[in-house]
């Protein structure tokens, strides 16, 4: 059995939860170690706590990590050698050199990032010193990790300085065949006189796709409705609660479960928001997130915005609705004669993708952690971890 020593930027992270339940579901034994925001609660039992960051706050979290990384060892003290290392995003690295020292060297290190912060991406002494660090902190890394071919074209490959084989793991639905994951989507327009609703389900951390939503439907007048769901990042918000509170058409459920209550929740609107104009012509243009194949799984048209990475993916495969620019009037344009004829033809489109576009299922998780079972190195170490003042310098290499 593979053990797995993931380190977490935010342990209560919806993702942080999905992926512990990809690779246990492939048959390998997970320990979740990281960093917890704010009040949130650890998405799974059991999670090694290093301390708590703040949205937002770069300085504080990179002394958050310097402090973890003195004290790592007494955290990690008497856990068993793991096959492999993961680090999600990059201040998980540090951590994720100092863990493998800790543990004798030779450990095969995963980066997984699935986002590109913008620092990155500066062409400033900030930006370089960023890379720099990217480069210093990944000469370990044995494979990377990251969820869109976007990532790689315009940052990884001619940007950044990071040397590992690179494996894209979309944002798929997970589904092990069991419970309500494995109910066929199905059409269901409104009835006459109730409105389309369209479902923003997630992180939810764009002021602007917040204020195009809510001009939208007031100015449909409650033709369309907003349903919010998810994890708002209130520090990219002026007031959430107190916007969202003041729209006459829009609402705001909390969190859910991520995959239990997906299929309750998307059958709930008949629309997906795609849209994220958080980093826009970065980050944002470059992903594809988790709610477009948790929307399209599930039945719920996608809305994306044309010149992005997702938008491409769902040309490709001739399905979604496209906008043409971030203004409530061309939003009003393309959904102005959206009828039963119209929305059924669009869901129709939808449904005859299939679900092998959607969802991640047993034997992938199985392929995936076979796959990170073949980076383990041969050498034989200590079934126990050293005590931090026993332990020798990284001897790891790329692998």
């Amino acid at each position: 059995m593979l053990d797995v020593l993931y380190l977490a930027h935010d342990v209560a992270d919806p993702a942080i939860r999905r992926r512990t339940l990809t690779l246990e579901a492939g048959g390998a034994r997970v320990t979740v170690a990281g960093f917890r925001r704010g009040a949130d609660t650890p998405s799974a039992a059991g999670v090694i706590e290093l301390g708590i960051t703040k949205d937002g706050k770069f300085a504080q979290r990179i002394a958050a990590v310097a402090k973890a990384v003195m004290v790592l060892g007494g955290e990690l003290r008497g856990m068993g050698r793991p096959g492999i290392i993961i680090a999600r995003n990059l201040e998980m690295l540090a951590l994720a050199n100092r863990a493998n020292a800790i543990f004798g060297g030779n450990i095969p290190i995963v980066y997984e990032c699935l986002d590109i912060h913008r620092l990155l991406l500066r062409k400033d002494f900030a930006g370089r010193t960023l890379r720099a660090a990217e480069q210093y902190l990944g000469r370990n890394v044995s494979l990377l990790v990251t969820s869109s071919p976007a990532f790689i074209e315009n940052y990884f490959r001619p940007i950044s300085q990071l040397k590992a084989p690179t494996l894209l793991l979309e944002n798929k639905v997970i589904d092990l065949g069991d419970g309500a994951a494995e109910r066929p989507p199905l059409p269901r327009p409104p009835e006459p006189g109730a409105p389309w609703k369209i479902g923003w389900f997630g992180a939810l951390r764009c002021q602007k796709s917040l204020k195009l939503l809510a001009e939208f439907s007031r100015a449909m007048n409650g033709k369309f409705e907003i349903v919010l769901r998810g994890r708002p990042a209130y520090s990219e918000f002026d007031d959430f609660d107190g916007f969202v509170k003041n729209e006459p058409f829009m609402t705001f459920h909390g969190s859910y479960k991520n995959p239990e209550d997906l299929a309750d929740i998307y059958h709930e609107v008949h629309f997906s928001w795609g849209i994220d104009f958080f980093e826009e012509g970065l980050n944002s243009s470059w992903l594809l997130p988790n709610r477009l194949y948790e929307g399209c799984r599930h039945g719920a048209v996608p809305i994306a915005m044309r010149g992005t990475e997702t938008a491409r993916f769902l040309s490709a495969k001739h399905i979604g609705l496209l906008l043409d620019r971030a203004e409530n009037a061309a939003l009003a344009h393309l959904l102005a004669d959206m009828g039963p004829a119209r929305y059924l033809m669009e869901f129709d489109r939808v449904a005859s993708a299939g679900s092998e576009s959607w969802v991640f299922n047993k034997a992938d998780c199985q392929r995936l952690v076979s796959r990170l079972s073949a980076l383990r190195a041969n050498d034989a170490h200590p079934a126990l971890m050293q005590e931090p003042s026993q332990t020798q310098s990284n001897k790891g290499g790329l692998l």
